[in-house]
């Protein structure tokens, strides 16, 4: 029977994917308003890694005391209201950022037609608890890496060293205790647990990151000279091509080792694949969206994708330093690092951990002769996985494309193209469209060097950060504190998990890693980094 035809623009009111793209923009405008002078989105409140009380001698630079462990982002980058965001404080930045979200989620439920009382209540309950869970997982104990305590001039203390990447940890643990030993308030929370809206939400807002990264590296490379202008200018372009040629071997091997080995469905090795080879759980959602995977799957794979992540946060920096590529070729080892761990949390910590390893470790070689910019490594690994990120749009696109036409064609149906178009994730649409515009200010006005070009640089950074940092890295927190609410380990022991941990697991140190490190060291092989000894 053929699938009935529907008018392009339906569901733009009634589904998440809509209202991703909606909610996504409307904040992605107002941060573009800064280049009119206008900072509306200064407001978001973000976490500084924090302790109890700073002791003797150190200051706070990468660590403050806990009075100071949130601020409004517009207190640091705004250029028109930053005294009115310091003096909003942390407390009412919260609030205010409580509200904003507030009302416009509320707006989003009740065209998608979700019990809004229940939608309201459990929302402020998860909204709290998320920014609870950022508190404590920005401690030093979980966030502070040997960079934190040695710019805060801190003293030796035991730390995890897991950045950013251990509020998303703890953020699951706590959705899955409540998921798993409250189950009745947890199903009363799952009409505000939506992790598909938060994290396509997010998506959206990952395309301002990944369209404001040339104007930071813009304003970066003037302070480290030229050399390191013409390495981060390398790393941008061999990280692009290297991806490519990675992505191309990944996901088919991926899916291959799930289908023909473990015997998964073809949804199922399809998102798994998508999830190992791109970029986790953004991956995850977008491929599931293509394909039509049951939302369980998605679920699965994306907590395999934060446990498995962890693990190569703890693993990965070490073994690439100590063991190969070493200090001998510290781009190789950033490069497959980027390519090796699916996150971008636990990538930018591990980038983090690696520069560290390696700045201290070349240095004690040499006597104290070489001695590295702090960052560059780091700037490697992020730079590869920023490119992996833009896969999701285009692959979502192509999985839809092949979906449609190849697996559910059946002889004598005819399918309109209509269906690739309700098939394929809209708020790739976002993700795209904030991305290209950011470009376009770059290679626009900004690109020239002038000081009026420069001006609109930093003007559309005071808008981007809030959004690109404070927006995205918050709605994955609401994510995974999500995913946890609504999974019930029970389920997934019913749904092939234990065949799925060992895909993740065969797939990543017997081929993805390996693989990676092959085609960092094919692109990235010899890259000189700037002495800076003297």
């Amino acid at each position: 029977m053929a699938k009935t035809q529907r008018a392009w623009y339906d569901g733009m009111l009634t589904t998440e994917d809509w209202w991703a793209v909606w909610l996504g923009l409307t904040f992605f405008v107002l941060g573009l308003l800064s280049i009119a002078g206008l900072d509306l989105v200064g407001w978001i409140t973000y976490p500084k890694t924090w302790v109890l009380a700073l002791p003797d001698g150190a200051i706070p630079k990468k660590i403050v005391d806990v009075t100071h462990a949130f601020y409004p982002l517009g207190a640091k980058y705004s250029q028109t209201a930053k005294a009115f965001y310091k003096g909003l404080g942390p407390i009412g930045g919260i609030l205010v950022t409580y509200v904003v979200f507030t009302i416009a989620t509320c707006i989003g439920a009740y065209f998608m037609k979700w019990d809004l009382k229940r939608y309201f209540v459990g929302w402020t309950f998860i909204f709290f608890l998320t920014y609870l869970v950022w508190f404590i997982g920005h401690h030093a104990f979980f966030a502070a890496s040997v960079v934190d305590l040695k710019k805060s001039h801190f003293p030796s203390m035991f730390t995890l060293s897991l950045g950013g990447g251990a509020s998303f940890i703890l953020s699951l643990i706590v959705g899955l205790i409540i998921g798993n030993f409250f189950k009745p308030l947890a199903r009363y929370l799952s009409e505000a647990a939506k992790p598909e809206w938060f994290i396509k939400t997010a998506i959206v807002f990952l395309g301002v990151k990944v369209g404001y990264l040339p104007i930071k590296a813009a304003a970066t490379s003037t302070k480290v000279g030229h050399q390191l202008a013409d390495l981060t200018l390398d790393l941008f372009l061999a990280g692009a091509v290297a991806t490519i040629v990675a992505y191309l071997i990944f996901w088919p091997g991926v899916y291959t080792i799930s289908r023909k080995i473990f015997k998964l469905p073809r949804k199922t090795a399809a998102v798994l694949a998508s999830a190992i080879s791109i970029c986790g759980v953004s991956a995850a959602v977008a491929t599931g969206g293509a394909v039509r995977s049951k939302p369980v799957v998605t679920i699965m794979v994306s907590a395999l994708v934060v446990v498995y992540a962890v693990i190569e946060l703890v693993i990965l920096p070490g073994a690439f330093t100590h063991i190969w590529p070493g200090v001998s070729d510290p781009m190789v080892a950033g490069s497959a690092m980027g390519m090796s761990v699916k996150t971008d949390g636990a990538d930018a910590a591990a980038g983090e951990l690696l520069d560290e390893f390696m700045r201290n470790e070349i240095e004690q070689q040499s006597g104290g002769k070489i001695k590295w910019p702090e960052g560059v490594i780091t700037v490697s690994a992020v730079m590869t996985k920023i490119w992996i990120d833009m896969f999701i749009g285009l692959w979502a696109f192509i999985l839809a494309l092949f979906w449609v036409y190849k697996i559910e064609k059946r002889e004598g149906e005819k399918i309109p193209f209509s269906e690739v178009w309700h098939r394929f994730p809209k708020f790739v649409l976002g993700y795209f469209l904030a991305w290209f515009i950011y470009l376009g200010i770059f290679f626009g006005p900004g690109h020239s060097g002038a000081p009026e070009g420069m001006a609109i640089l930093k003007a559309a950074k005071a808008g981007a950060v809030p959004v690109e940092k404070g927006m995205r890295k918050f709605f994955f927190m609401l994510t995974f504190m999500s995913l946890g609410i609504i999974t019930d380990f029970k389920k997934l022991a019913e749904a092939q998990f234990g065949k799925m941990v060992w895909v993740y697991f065969i797939a990543l140190f017997l081929f993805i890693i390996p693989v990676a490190i092959i085609i960092a060291y094919l692109f990235h092989h010899g890259m000189p980094i700037p002495n800076i000894a003297g």
